[in-house]
């Protein structure tokens, strides 16, 4: 790129005006007001239930961002082991009958997340009912 002899020497002139560049902040300085800030419960929550209550009750359409799913997720796989070891340990001592479910409940137990149709056709039911008393 080539200029004229006046945009050249203007040029220069600005370039010694220029202001010299500022010193770059401290890393330490920016993280430390941080830490000290007074963190959400969503945040800092260790109990898998008690933080899913607390994502239900901070969302009001019941979206959570991912990365709040993702530390919910981690938190119920570290628990989950934990609750598996007593069971192995049951294994190892006299063995027992298969326990029979209880009356009261009717039904083996399943485990969450199975079978969300039942749960929709109930509810569809109820409210059909609920209508037909009207």
């Amino acid at each position: 790129m080539s200029f004229d002899a006046h945009s050249r020497e203007r040029l220069e002139a600005l370039g010694r005006t220029l202001p010299l560049p500022q010193p770059q902040p401290a890393a330490g300085a920016g993280s430390s007001p941080r830490a000290t800030e007074k963190r959400h419960r969503v945040e800092v929550e260790e109990n898998p239930e008690a933080l899913f209550r607390e994502l239900m009750q901070v969302s009001p359409d019941g979206s959570v961002p991912p990365h709040l799913l993702d530390r919910l997720k981690q938190l119920e796989g570290r628990r989950q082991p934990a609750a598996q070891v007593p069971a192995k340990g049951a294994a190892k001592g006299p063995a027992q009958a298969p326990a029979q479910p209880s009356p009261g409940r009717g039904g083996p137990r399943r485990g969450p997340g199975i079978d969300h149709g039942d749960l929709y056709t109930a509810f569809q039911q109820l409210l059909l009912e609920d209508e037909s008393l009207e």
